[in-house]
């Protein structure tokens, strides 16, 4: 009989950094709903946005969780989120930031958590703006996802400090 070929897991964070006390519950169960089990939230005021909360859960799971995790949040009305998963052996580590504006940008991260703009997209981009050095940079800070990391980054700092649960995935 064969033996069974170990599950791979990653870790990951879901960092909330802003939504109306209203969608808590629902972002609760989608949260349930992705990692297949109970979680319990801590939701602190944000102070960058009045009227809203904050939180944060650190994840366990299999690769590919926290593509689940942005997808199963993204388009609601108020909420700013980001989600970001570690490399894992034969995976890429990445990160997706939505913001009601700007919607959700997806990157690939290297080890240190850098944003990896992939050979294609770059080449693309290049074609795109014909030798427009101007373009060529505005072009690059999408691909990089600087209008999200400029838009969050006020509620990634009112958010320092504040307290963080490691779950993992079960199935």
């Amino acid at each position: 009989m064969a033996a069974a070929m170990p599950r791979t897991t990653t870790r990951g964070v879901l960092f909330v950094h802003g939504t109306p006390a209203a969608l808590c519950p629902h972002i609760t169960w989608a949260i349930e709903a992705v990692l297949d089990q109970p979680v319990s939230l801590d939701w602190i005021p944000q102070p960058a946005a009045p009227r809203t909360v904050r939180t944060e859960l650190a994840w366990a799971g299999a690769p590919g969780t926290g593509a689940e995790l942005a997808s199963a949040l993204r388009g609601w009305d108020g909420l700013r989120y980001e989600v970001t998963e570690d490399p894992s052996p034969g995976c890429d580590g990445a990160r997706w930031s939505y913001t009601p504006r700007l919607g959700i940008h997806h990157a690939m991260t290297s080890a240190s958590g850098d944003a990896v703009v992939q050979e294609d997209r770059l080449r693309e981009a290049i074609l795109r703006t014909r030798g427009d050095v101007v373009a060529l940079h505005e072009e690059i800070d999408l691909l990089l996802g600087i209008p999200w990391d400029e838009e969050l980054e006020p509620f990634r700092y009112a958010g320092d400090g504040a307290p963080v649960r490691w779950l993992h995935q079960t199935g």
